[in-house]
């Protein structure tokens, strides 16, 4: 093992190596991962291994979709079979508002240049011939996402960046990381130590284990997911995958049989007081009675599911972050990088996200913009488990369900309130959250003074309160009275103090003593 190098990678995942693959492809060939086992052995090898492009946010589609293009062209590279299937993928609606969510996303995806297509029930059924179409409005496809292999696609980063010189030390623990000045100087295995100034936590769901020996709150839980592996039954090899979020289930094809998982409305939070020192290559025991549920949907969709020979049913831990989007990026300790938390969805992001990361250790900054992944989005309130945990869980548990403009989360809430908070209850508001504080939204007994002709036709008008208009009339035409406790406050002094603000701001900020400017800042 090296005594020095540019970068230490820790974890063996998916995650892990695609970030080790990209640094050395992106030139930093001296750069080291070490593993606590084996490569693969947390939560990477029993993935079940789907790949979807299509996301809310142009950066986490551009991101599959850069992971799909590695994933066609690494088995040439590396020379050894990465799994990749691109079988395409549907996604079915079973009620009005779910046609409208894929209606929505095929505008979405023709902006990525992505072949997403609405079809028929009947047509969804040609393509996955065991589904039934009972209920089904119709569906989305995608030809160009499918699935991969774990653990094959994991060997085949390893070797795309053994062969560029970076090494790989498994069965190497990390014991320490020093931090001297803020930034990182060390790191401390069981088989020796590496000096380096750039560390990359990439431990999945021991993430936060590692975090903590450089003072560093990484807010992820593992949940037990599950999913079944039916016996061979002669189906189609070529099937793409099939979501039906309805149901809250999803199926693959499986050497002639299917893969068949969910997200149950009971999720199982594990390990929360502390993941055992040898849990490596290692299931959780089979649960048949939470699993059950899902069991039922999935015989819904696919009536042949009932008398299917089962396999197996994995049972294993996935990292899963309260918002459920990756936690990517730099630290506050200097040098000490977070590439974890991937929700289930690694498979699907890992050949992108390490591209991400590289390119934002190597250049300074992403190809893409990476805010709503980055690891500094989450306050001080998440050094609470308790508030950690609710939030993880309700995201789990609601991972299928379509998320109007404006939803706001409810778990763990209210968490910080100013004192005006029982006041402003009392006045009837619709609170929202934000960095842990209850806001007002809006008060809705002013909402039968406000215009419902205001309110935003179909999708973003969901969620959305006559009140806002009166409110905001209300404010333009006479005055309104705003609690600023959950807002930051920053105080600019000296005498360019103006200057610099009028340059920084969109709207103008000099207006003289005792006036207050609304602005954005640029």
């Amino acid at each position: 093992m090296r005594n020095r190098a540019r970068a230490v990678v820790i974890g063996g995942g998916v995650g892990g190596a695609s970030i080790l693959y990209w640094l050395a492809r992106l030139g930093w060939t001296d750069a080291v991962l070490v593993e606590r086992a084996r490569v693969t052995s947390g939560s990477t090898f029993h993935s079940a291994g789907l790949v979807g492009q299509l996301r809310g946010s142009l950066s986490l589609t551009r991101m599959m979709m850069n992971s799909v293009d590695l994933y066609r062209s690494l088995r040439d590279e590396a020379g050894l079979e990465t799994g990749w299937h691109e079988v395409g993928s549907l996604r079915l609606a079973s009620s009005p508002e779910r046609m409208e969510e894929l209606a929505r996303q095929a505008g979405w995806a023709k902006t990525f240049g992505l072949p997403l297509e609405l079809i028929s029930a009947e047509e969804a059924q040609r393509l996955f011939p065991p589904m039934s179409t009972d209920g089904v409005l119709g569906a989305a496809y995608l030809p160009t996402d499918g699935y991969i292999d774990p653990s094959q696609l994991t060997f085949a980063l390893v070797e795309g960046a053994r062969r560029r010189g970076a090494e790989i030390c498994e069965d190497t623990r990390v014991t320490s990381i020093e931090v001297v000045d803020g930034g990182v100087r060390r790191v401390i295995t069981d088989k020796g130590a590496i000096e380096t100034e750039l560390v990359v936590n990439a431990g999945g769901m021991f993430a936060p284990e590692i975090g903590r020996l450089a003072g560093v709150v990484v807010p992820i839980i593992p949940m037990a997911h599950e999913y079944l592996i039916t016996k061979p039954s002669g189906l189609r090899l070529d099937m793409p995958t099939m979501r039906d979020p309805s149901l809250l289930v999803y199926f693959r094809p499986e050497s002639g049989g299917l893969v068949m998982g969910g997200y149950e409305r009971d999720p199982a939070p594990w390990g929360l007081d502390g993941i055992p020192a040898d849990f490596n290559g290692r299931l959780l025991t089979e649960d048949w009675d939470r699993f059950d549920p899902l069991m039922q949907n999935a015989i819904e969709r696919v009536p042949s599911l009932k008398d299917a020979e089962v396999v197996r049913l994995v049972n294993g831990p996935e990292a899963f972050t309260p918002d459920g989007e990756f936690i990517l990026g730099p630290s506050e300790v200097r040098g000490f990088w977070v590439a974890a938390g991937f929700c289930a969805h690694g498979l699907a992001g890992a050949g992108g996200m390490g591209r991400l990361v590289a390119e934002w250790i190597v250049n300074g900054r992403p190809e893409i913009d990476a805010w709503e992944m980055d690891s500094r989005r989450f306050g001080r309130h998440y050094m609470s488990r308790d508030y950690t945990l609710a939030r993880t869980v309700e995201v789990y548990s609601t991972y299928y369900d379509v998320k109007y403009p404006g939803h706001e989360r409810s778990a763990g809430r209210p968490l910080r309130t100013s004192p005006a908070y029982p006041r402003l209850r009392e006045l009837g508001a619709a609170f929202g959250e934000k960095s842990g504080w209850e806001r007002v939204n809006w008060f809705e007994p002013n909402a039968a003074r406000g215009d419902e002709s205001m309110r935003p036709r179909g999708w973003a008008g969901r969620l959305w309160s006559p009140a806002i208009e009166a409110e905001h009339r209300g404010c333009r035409e006479s005055a309104g009275l705003f609690d600023f406790t959950s807002f930051a406050k920053i105080e600019v002094r000296g005498s360019g103090a103006a200057s610099f603000l009028e340059g920084l701001c969109d709207n103008q900020v000099a207006r003289g003593v005792g006036r207050l400017t609304y602005t954005q800042m640029l």
